[in-house]
C-alpha cells in the first residue's frame, strides 16, 4: 500500500468517479473518463500523479470537480459557461451549488418523512 492511497486524504479516479455517481448508463460501470475529460478542459484539476501515471484527488479537487458536474449536469451549462463561472471570484456559485446541495437533503428528509407515515397506515390498516 502506497503513502497515497494509507492516508485517506487522497482518492483514486475510481474513488472520485463513485463519489460524483458518475455511471455509465449503457453498462452501468464508473465512468473515470468523464473525469480525465474534465481534467483537460478545467485547469483548476490537478491531481497528483504517481505509480505509473495513477491519478490521486485531495478534497479540494474532489469539491471542484463537484462543482463541474452540478453546473454541467444539474445546471445544465456549457463547458465555456463553467470555465468562466469557475474563473471569476464571485461566490455565487458556491452559494448555488450549496444552497441546491441543502435543498435536495431537504427534500429527501421529507421524502423518508412521507415514507414512513405511509409504512405506518399500511401496519395500521393491514
Amino acid at each position: 500500500m502506497t503513502y497515497f492511497k494509507a492516508n485517506s486524504k487522497y482518492k483514486t479516479i475510481g474513488e472520485v468517479a463513485k463519489i460524483l455517481n458518475l455511471i455509465n448508463k449503457r453498462n452501468g460501470s464508473l465512468s473515470t473518463h468523464t473525469i480525465r475529460f474534465w481534467e483537460k478542459e478545467f485547469k483548476q484539476i490537478k491531481p497528483m500523479i504517481f505509480n505509473g501515471n495513477r491519478r490521486y484527488y485531495d478534497d479540494e479537487t474532489i469539491n471542484i470537480l463537484k462543482k463541474i458536474k452540478f453546473l454541467l449536469k444539474d445546471k445544465g451549462m456549457t463547458l465555456n459557461g463553467v470555465k468562466k463561472a469557475l474563473n471569476s471570484d464571485d461566490s455565487d456559485i458556491d452559494e448555488l451549488y450549496n444552497t441546491t446541495i441543502r435543498q435536495r437533503k431537504f427534500i429527501k428528509s421529507k421524502i423518508n418523512n412521507i415514507k414512513n407515515i405511509l409504512t405506518t397506515i399500511k401496519k395500521n390498516n393491514g
